[in-house]
């Protein structure tokens, strides 16, 4: 099997796994403290690839104690960014919300990473395609919440869906840390410390707000969602994204955003009877179709740029 075709399949590994992640985590966080068990997800997570890096380059236990702290301190800030208050804080919103619908906001989350670069990043530019698609994908977002009114009315699911999307700023701030301070280090290092990082922070989160005297016993659920979402929807799938992206042109691995929604609605439905309403498949579409003209824009200025640079080194 040649490394084209392992990447296509690494590739169809990261539509299905992250995809999944939702349901696992509303089904991990209905039997335990929710910040608790993410922490535990994401800090061992992060242990385990680490412990993975070290085996592989035969470093053990060395890369434990010449880790420099620079590197270390470069992660803190993304992690608890994306990890803590992004993904994180998702397994407590959908105590409250459908894993669908909590995919279905993460939707916005290249539409949210486009309108906070071209605020914050010089030289961010927007073309039609792009324009175009951020429209599509705040209607999308309209559509959501129009869709799914009961959940609004409901103190505590309005307060599981507001998490949810503030979960999505949270994790676009922390991408745009990431491109502001570009890291020299192995991507799967960043990874492994980011996900230790986050994994604290949500501890943190979990010693204000739950009570750690009386933490349960954890049920066989939960643990079985706990061992799925470390090593499936954090190590295999992350994996399997570094993989693709070495290999793969940005553009087609960034299919994992409109698969990814897919997957968990149709997961909700089939295994937590979680409703789909003809609004919230309109919703899909609608914001769906925004990140795709929203990717067409960015290719098209990526070539635009490309061609520019040729031009110059001939002339």
């Amino acid at each position: 099997m040649n490394a084209i075709t392992k990447a296509y399949i690494a590739l169809g590994l990261v539509c299905f796994f992250w995809g999944t992640t939702f349901i696992a985590a509303r089904i991990g966080v209905s039997g335990y403290p929710a910040f608790f068990f993410m922490g535990c997800r994401n800090f061992t997570a992060g242990l385990v690839l680490l412990t993975i890096i070290s085996v592989k380059k035969k470093t053990f236990p060395s890369i434990f104690t010449d880790i420099r702290w620079p590197d270390v301190r470069a992660q803190i800030i993304p992690g608890l960014l994306m990890i803590c208050l992004g993904t994180g804080v998702v397994g407590w919103s959908v105590q409250f919300i459908p894993s669908g619908l909590a995919a279905l906001i993460y939707c916005s989350v290249p539409i949210l990473t486009i309108a906070i670069n071209t605020t914050f990043l010089k030289g961010e530019r927007i073309n039609s395609r792009i324009a175009i698609g951020m429209l599509l994908g705040v209607a999308g977002i309209f559509l959501i919440f129009r869709g799914n009114l009961n959940y609004i009315q409901d103190p505590q699911s309005l307060k599981g869906v507001i998490i949810a999307l503030a979960s999505c700023f949270f994790w676009c701030f922390g991408g745009l840390y990431t491109k502001i301070y570009v890291p020299k280090t192995d991507s799967f290092f960043n990874a492994a410390i980011q996900m230790m990082a986050g994994g604290l922070g949500l501890f943190v989160l979990s010693l204000i707000s739950e009570d750690w005297a009386h933490l349960p016993v954890i049920g066989t659920k939960s643990l079985l969602a706990l061992l799925y979402l470390i090593f499936f929807g954090s190590i295999l799938a992350f994996g399997s994204f570094v993989y693709a992206m070495d290999r793969l042109p940005a553009g087609l691995v960034s299919i994992y955003a409109y698969i990814n929604p897919l997957v968990a609605l149709t997961l909700g439905f089939l295994i937590l009877d979680e409703k789909i309403s003809w609004m919230t498949l309109l919703a899909f579409g609608v914001t769906v179709s925004g990140v795709f003209l929203v990717n067409m824009g960015y290719r098209l200025e990526k070539r635009k740029l490309e061609e520019a640079t040729i031009s110059v080194n001939h002339d």
